[in-house]
Order: structure tokens, then C-alpha cells, then sequence
């Protein structure tokens, strides 16, 4: 797909959310070196080398690391390069190798020497017990021995720049922290400890350097990267290299990926391990919200963030917190006690139970005085007379398995940083991959880098605006979203002749992030003076005259609750028009919000549809999509999904547990998601799976035997008895006549005594459960654009069949289009589209859109799992 520039930026790039290019996917095979005779010196020959390529990890730890690095070193070997993991970061750099390396260091390589090297998935006929595609230091890593000796003799003690295959990095995806270690290394801040770094590097032929850590591992990376050629000239000046090496590595190309719990880097909305460090926190503080609830206590809850309130902004919001300190924007006044004690105590004469106030650690005043949790409780004891306790989370924010998101983001990102390795010249700066909205972006390493320190440096100088400025949109609307949910001051309302009476109804099947995006509607109402009118169980209850207004208090927890506590069906208006429109001007709607799927969508174009025979439909209405199967057209994300995926992951993980202690089980994991492959798709790639079959691409018979072929292949590269249990993810309607169970009995018979197979059916599991962070905030986020919009368009007394204008002069009711309109991710941005927008992308039959951002990422978690190189050769 085309990369686009964002807001004009020229050194910007960005690629769909898949990370990868058609032309990257018809690289991605195996890439066969030509054969040039040893001792070859010419530039040419030396330029047509195989590459190289090593991947560290480097400051803080972070959930989703080992999901960067595995895809760094499969992509790596998909494009024809070796691959080296450096273990402990910089300081493994510096050190190097003090005992013998493993493969021996081939400074002087030869294109045909080094393909001859690279792992093979293919079996030597003289030892066909023996997986040629593993050096065997893969386990030693997962399981933390590599300082050991195993059973074989076999130990990293010493060794830092280590070579891996193929499945060494196989199981890495679900593991938290980073399994090739990580540390701070002041000796790399000096140049004698860089010129050590490089030296180590040329030993082992690696010119290609991925680098995944905060803004202080990335800046070093783009130092050495400054510094190679003078270190270069030095290395050779004490002829520890020799001039055919000078030529031969020249130039070092750096990729780097952001790995940061805080999210603290700028000109990406996410780095790796921020949404499970965010998933941490709302599990723990969901569990301390019942308990406060239970004895009406206050919590004072510390999180991570010395110079980014990320955390403890998306944790207020998802969690439906009552204040938050964040440092890029203190309280208000400089007598932030009362402004915090007055609004706590406003929540409480309305009858609230608990109070959860959450504290970033690095929290300022307006006078740059810290604001520590003990000294909140203390406030909230003395003034309030409030039972408070204090947690801080601490570490367990960084632990645990990766969410969903943090498996596929790192993936995405690592296959792209191997493509900007690759396509890296000594022209090119440095770049760092990041993320915005839905779109893979490569932006200046240095540039992301200052802006981050630019934060600081505004904080430190209380220029707070500016501080937010160097925030993205999200982190902007979220603050805005978390004011307004919390406030219940009447100074923000309307003026009296402009409040409205906004419905808000529920269509389609129940998804995660329902009930947030209602809350987050409800509250905005409130603040701004409308009232909210909850219509219950779709638009049955509408004609059943099952609606009521909501108050403040009645939509506080709603954040955490799965389902739909308004209640949904997938019942269409055009059941009864008439009665419908009724009920619009029964209960004087000016406007409609409609949360939902594919119906919901389905229903506002109806609605639309049929202004001109109803004018009480012609009031504006918006679409917030919210369905697990993510198949409303023309967005790339809905409501629902996320929870859904983690739902997948969750499952996954259990299944996998239990397929891999049979050793060699094959399981197919049925999914729901109608006519999409969505959930299939990016959970096959979120949990490994080797094969994956949607409804777009179906099931044949071809498809079938070549995938049969494929999993005997793979099962007789594994050493025995350590075979790998090995998922393959079907959606529910892949094919009418190869079904779940069909395909299980097909992989189980020509199996025979290689590998054997079972079933899961995960069925409705996908659409219950506590909501996920992120669909918590996204709905908050994309609710209170939707009533900006409707606020923004709508007239008071829109149902009266006529209005007034000045002097009394009546004028006819006329509306648009335009204020008919969905809710939108589309790529880097978030935009409203109309109805018949969204219908010109839409497969009516089929249910979902006809240009689906995710369709090349099936290729892709194939190529992952090994599928696309074993078929090929």
C-alpha cells in the first residue's frame, strides 16, 4: 500500500497498520544468495553480501519485547539474513563474546559461505532427528538458563552476540519482560565503550541493528551510528580490523523501537508494553474498587510515569476514576486541595460510594512541588474525614503476560524495522517505528527523541500548554473525556434554549466498551445541561416505551461492565417505521446516538433513508461501531474487538499449554466473527498460529492438502519428543463444508504418528468478560466526539413540527446528509462519514466492507508461523 505523509512532514513515513507493503510480502520468501567464489573482492560482490542482522533490548523492560525480537529474527531469516540477539543490551554489546562464539566469527565472509550457514528449515538426510532450524540456545533463553550448563553442555555464560534461528525464538510471543536481558550500561555513554561495541559488531559481520528501548537506549543507538565511520578509522589505525573489513562495513544501519511501559515517547501513540502495563493497572484497581465500594472508602493509587501521565490518565478513564495528578497537566489552582477535596465531595452528596483518585509518580503542582500519595490521603483524611488507604502498584505495572495488542504491534513493528534495516542507505537517518491511529509509521529517530526531552524541559519550566502540545490528539481528547465524566459543576451547561434531549440506544450483539461509550455520553449530557434518554433493549423497547433518562450517579460503574446494560437486538426500524418515528416525537428527541454493529449502521442508514416520510428522523444521529467481528465498513477499529482478541489470546494460551504438553497435538480454535476474519486473522498472529482460514479467502481442497503437507513437514524438522503443540485458528464461517470438525478429522488421520489433532470451539466466550483498557478509553474517547457532533448540529425542539425564527416567522424543518454520519478510525485519523460513504464500501450481503485494512496480515502470520517458506520450498 502507498505511504502517506502526515501533516506534510517529509521525512514521515507511514504504511497501513499490517506494517508491511505488497512488495515487502513478495520478499518475504526465502532469498537465495548468488554464489560468488571466495576470495571475491569487488565492491559489487561485497555489496551483494548477506546481511547480518542482531536485535537488543535495552533499558526498562517491557511486556511485548519478545514478541519485537521474535519478529525481528524470523523476518530476518524470511528475507534471507542471519540473525543475532545480543543479550543484556548495551552492556552485552560492549562485552562481547569471551568464550568460544557460536557459529565461529567469520569476519571475512563470502556471500556463498554465509548461505551456507543460515538455518535451513529443511532436514539433513544423515540426521533427520536433528532441527536444523535452531542454533539450541532458544529454550536456554525462555527458561532463564542461559547462564547454566544444560544437559548438553551447551551455556551462554560469556556469550553475548549469539546467533538464533528459526525456532529459537519459537513461544517467545506470550512471555512477559525480555528474554535476552536488559541492563544499563554506562560504559557505552563513553567512546572507549562504544569503539568496543563496534569492534564486537565487525567480528560478527552484523552493519544492522535493531534497537528496542526508551529514549535514552535510542539516543546511544544513533550515536554509534554518528560516531561509526571516526570509530571505524580508529579500529583500523590499531589495526584490530583490517581495510577489506573498513570497506566492507562502513556504514551501520540503526531501526529503533520504542519499548516503554510510561508511553513517554513522542511522535508515536504507543510504545511496547504500555497497553498491558495499562491492563495491570485496571486489573489491580478493579479489584480495589469493589472493596472500596464495600466500606465507602477512598483509594489513593500510585502508577509508573515520572514525566508522562499516560498511565494514570487512561487508568482514570477506564476506570471511571474521581481525580488524577498527571504532570503534563497539574490541578488548576495552586490550592489543588480544594479544588480535589470539593469535587470528591461533590460525588459523595450524590451518593457515590468509593473515591479512587489516582496519582502519577512523577505528579507536579503548578509550582513544580511533587504531590505524593501519603500526603493526598492525609488531605482526603483530615478535610473529607474519608477512610483512605494507599497502593502503590510498583512493578507488578511492568510483569505478566503480554495483552493482545502488545503481541501485535511489536510483531507489525519488527517486520517493518527489518524493512528499513534493509532499506536503509548512509543518506538515510536513523528511524524509529512507531504507531498513529492505525497506521505503522518511520519517523526520525532524533527528532522523536528531542521532542520527548522537550516535554521534560516544558514541565520543568512550567510551560504546561506547551508541555500538552507535544502530546498526541488521543492523549488530548482522553484528558478532555476524563474532565468532563468527572465533573459535576454547572458552570459548563448550556444556556436553557439549547439543551437537548439526546436518545442513546443500543443495536446488534452485546461488545466490550457498550456501556463505557454510554457512561461517557450520559456524563457529557449532564455537563453540558441535555438530558440523556436511554432507550432499553433496542428498538423493540422503543416501541414497547421502554425508555427513561439516566442520571450521573446510575451510569459510575458501567465503565468495567461487559455486555449491554441498555439491552440489544439486532431488530432493524424498518420492523415498524411508523410506530418508531412516534416514538421519536413521544419522547422529543434532537438527536441519536446509536451504538453498535453492523445493524446499527444498517439502522441509521434507514433512518436516513426515510427523513423525507418522517420528519422526526430528521434530526442528527451518529454511529459509534461496537461489535466484536470488527466488521463494520469503513473503520478500521470497533468497539469490542480488542476485548474479543484478548479473549482469543487468553484462550490460546491455555490451549497451547495443553497441546504442547502432548508434544505433537495440533488444536483448531474456532472463532467467532461472522463473515469476517478479522478475529482470526490478527489473533493468529497475536498468539503464533501456524495456519489461519477466513471467510474472505475460504477453504478448498488444494488449500487443504498443501496444508496437510505443510504441518508433516514442519513436525518432522522437530527434534524428537520436543515437538511444539501448534495452533491453527478457523472463523466460524471459513466454509460451509469444511467445518471445525471436519478439518480436525482430516489433520488427525494424515497426521498418523507424526502429530495428532483436537478442537476448541470458543463460541460465545468472545463476547463477555470485563472490556479491555483499551476499549474502555477508545469508547470514551469516540463517544465524546460523537456527542461534540450531535451538540454541534442539533436543535432544541427538533420534534415540534415546526420552529420559530425571528418575529415569530416559521420556518420549514430542513436537514442533511451530512448529519447522518459514522464514527471512524480510518488510518491516521478519525473522521465522520456519511451514509452513503460508508454504503459505497459496503458488501450488503456479505455484511462487511469491500476494502478490509487487515486482508495481507493472514500472509503475514503465516510467514511468522512458518507456513509460507516450508509450502514454498
Amino acid at each position: 500500500m502507498a505511504s502517506n505523509n502526515i501533516d506534510g512532514g517529509d521525512d514521515i513515513q507511514t504504511k497501513d497498520l499490517e506494517g508491511i507493503s505488497e512488495g515487502l510480502l513478495d520478499k518475504a520468501e526465502h532469498i537465495t544468495i548468488p554464489t560468488i567464489q571466495d576470495g571475491a573482492k569487488s565492491p559489487a560482490a561485497r555489496n551483494k553480501r548477506q546481511k547480518n542482522v542482531a536485535v537488543l533490548t535495552s533499558g526498562g523492560d517491557s511486556a511485548g519485547m519478545n514478541a519485537a525480537v521474535r519478529a525481528v529474527v524470523r523476518q530476518s531469516i524470511a528475507r534471507g539474513c542471519q540473525a543475532y540477539i545480543i543479550r543484556e543490551g548495551w552492556e552485552g554489546l560492549v562485552r562481547g563474546n569471551t568464550s568460544e562464539p557460536t557459529p565461529a566469527p567469520t569476519p571475512r565472509r563470502t556471500p556463498s559461505a554465509s548461505a551456507t550457514q543460515s538455518p535451513s528449515l529443511q532436514p539433513l538426510s544423515s540426521n533427520k532427528n536433528v532441527s536444523f532450524s535452531s542454533f539450541g540456545f532458544g529454550e536456554l533463553l525462555k527458561d532463564g538458563a542461559g547462564e547454566g550448563d544444560d544437559e548438553k553442555g551447551r551455556s551462554l555464560k560469556g556469550r553475548y552476540i549469539v546467533r538464533v534461528g528459526w525456532d529459537d525464538v519459537r513461544g517467545w510471543l506470550g512471555e512477559g519482560g525480555t528474554l535476552i536481558g536488559s541492563s544499563r550500561c554506562p560504559s557505552f555513554r563513553e567512546r572507549e565503550g562504544r569503539l568496543q561495541a563496534a569492534h564486537n559488531l565487525i567480528k560478527y559481520g552484523i552493519d544492522c541493528l535493531a534497537v528496542c528501548g526508551g529514549d535514552g537506549s535510542l539516543t546511544g543507538a544513533d550515536k554509534l551510528r554518528g560516531e561509526w565511520p571516526s570509530l571505524m578509522d580508529e579500529l583500523l589505525a590499531t589495526e584490530k580490523i583490517d581495510a577489506e573489513q573498513r570497506e566492507t562495513f562502513r556504514h551501520l544501519n540503526i531501526v529503533g523501537l520504542v519499548g516503554s511501559i510510561d508511553n513517554d515517547m513522542s511522535m508515536t501513540d504507543l510504545t511496547i508494553g504500555a497497553p498491558t502495563a495499562l491492563h495491570r493497572i485496571c486489573e489491580s484497581i478493579d479489584s480495589i474498587a469493589s472493596t472500596a465500594s464495600s466500606h465507602s472508602r477512598a483509594f489513593v493509587i500510585e502508577v509508573m510515569g515520572r514525566h508522562c501521565g499516560w498511565l494514570a490518565l487512561l487508568a482514570g478513564v477506564a476506570m471511571g476514576a474521581d481525580f488524577i495528578f498527571i504532570p503534563e497537566s497539574p490541578p488548576e489552582t495552586d490550592d489543588w486541595e480544594t479544588e480535589m477535596c470539593n469535587l470528591l465531595q461533590s460525588h459523595r452528596k450524590v451518593g457515590k460510594r468509593k473515591s479512587i483518585v489516582i496519582v502519577a509518580e512523577g505528579a507536579l503542582d503548578r509550582n513544580l512541588k511533587p504531590i505524593k500519595p501519603d500526603y493526598v490521603k492525609d488531605i482526603l483524611v483530615d478535610r473529607l474525614g474519608l477512610d483512605t488507604r494507599v497502593t502503590t502498584l510498583g512493578h507488578t505495572q511492568r510483569g505478566g503476560r503480554p495483552c493482545a495488542f502488545d503481541r501485535i504491534l511489536p510483531t507489525l513493528q519488527g517486520v517493518q524495522a527489518v524493512q528499513a534495516l534493509l532499506e536503509a542507505t548512509p543518506d538515510t537517518p536513523s528511524y524509529m517505528i512507531g504507531i498513529q491511529e492505525n497506521k505503522i509509521t518511520k519517523v526520525p529517530l532524533l527528532e522523536a527523541v528531542a521532542q520527548t526531552q522537550a516535554v521534560a524541559k516544558a514541565i520543568e519550566n512550567q510551560d504546561f500548554a506547551k508541555a500538552m502540545t507535544y502530546r498526541d490528539s488521543e492523549f488530548r481528547e482522553m484528558l478532555q473525556a476524563f474532565q468532563i465524566s468527572s465533573s459535576l459543576a454547572v458552570d459548563e451547561e448550556a444556556p436553557k434554549e439549547k439543551r437537548l434531549r439526546v436518545g442513546i440506544i443500543h443495536v446488534g450483539a452485546p461488545a466490550g466498551g457498550m456501556n463505557a461509550a454510554t457512561r461517557q455520553a450520559v456524563r457529557f449530557c449532564h455537563n453540558r445541561g441535555h438530558t440523556p434518554v436511554a432507550i432499553y433493549n433496542g428498538f423493540e423497547g422503543l416501541l414497547d416505551d421502554n425508555v427513561a433518562e439516566l442520571s450521573w450517579l446510575r451510569v459510575d460503574t458501567w465503565t468495567t461492565r461487559g455486555g449491554s446494560e441498555l439491552g440489544t437486538n439486532r431488530t432493524l426500524p424498518s420492523a415498524d417505521l411508523g410506530n418508531i418515528a412516534a416514538g421519536f416525537q413521544r419522547h422529543a428527541l434532537d438527536a441519536l446516538l446509536v451504538i453498535g454493529g453492523f445493524e446499527a449502521f444498517h439502522s441509521v442508514m434507514i433512518l436516513e433513508q426515510n427523513r423525507s416520510n418522517y420528519p422526526s428522523f430528521q434530526i442528527p444521529m451518529v454511529h459509534l461501531p461496537a461489535t466484536i467481528s470488527n466488521n463494520v465498513p469503513m473503520t478500521d477499529f470497533s468497539l469490542g474487538s480488542d476485548t474479543s482478541l484478548n479473549a482469543l489470546v487468553d484462550a490460546c494460551d491455555a490451549i497451547r499449554q495443553s497441546a504442547s504438553a502432548s508434544r505433537n497435538r495440533v488444536f483448531v480454535v474456532e472463532t467467532q466473527g461472522g463473515m469476517s476474519g478479522y478475529l482470526a486473522t490478527m489473533g493468529a498472529l497475536a498468539v503464533g498460529a501456524v495456519l489461519v482460514y477466513t471467510p474472505e479467502d475460504g477453504i478448498s481442497l488444494k488449500l487443504l492438502q498443501e496444508d496437510v503437507e505443510f504441518l508433516t513437514k514442519r513436525y518432522s524438522l522437530d527434534a524428537k519428543g520436543k515437538s511444539e503443540g501448534r495452533l491453527v485458528i478457523k472463523s466460524e464461517k471459513s466454509s460451509t463444508i469444511y467445518t471445525t470438525e471436519v478439518l480436525t478429522k482430516i489433520f488427525k488421520e494424515e497426521g498418523k504418528e507424526l502429530f495428532d489433532a483436537r478442537s476448541a470451539s470458543l463460541g460465545h466466550t468472545m463476547q463477555g468478560g470485563t472490556p479491555s483498557p483499551m476499549d474502555r478509553t477508545r469508547a470514551a474517547r469516540l463517544s465524546l466526539r460523537c456527542m461534540q457532533f450531535l451538540e454541534k448540529h442539533a436543535t432544541p425542539n427538533a420534534q415540534s413540527s415546526h420552529r420559530s425564527g425571528p418575529k415569530g416567522v416559521h420556518h420549514k424543518r430542513t436537514y442533511s446528509t451530512e448529519t447522518a454520519t459514522m464514527i471512524a478510525i480510518r488510518g491516521s485519523k478519525i473522521v465522520y462519514a456519511t451514509m452513503d460513504e460508508v454504503l459505497k464500501h459496503t458488501d450488503m450481503k456479505l455484511r462487511r466492507g469491500k476494502d478490509e485494512w487487515w486482508s495481507d496480515i493472514k500472509r503475514l502470520a503465516e510467514i511468522m508461523g512458518g507456513r509460507q517458506g516450508l509450502v514454498s520450498s
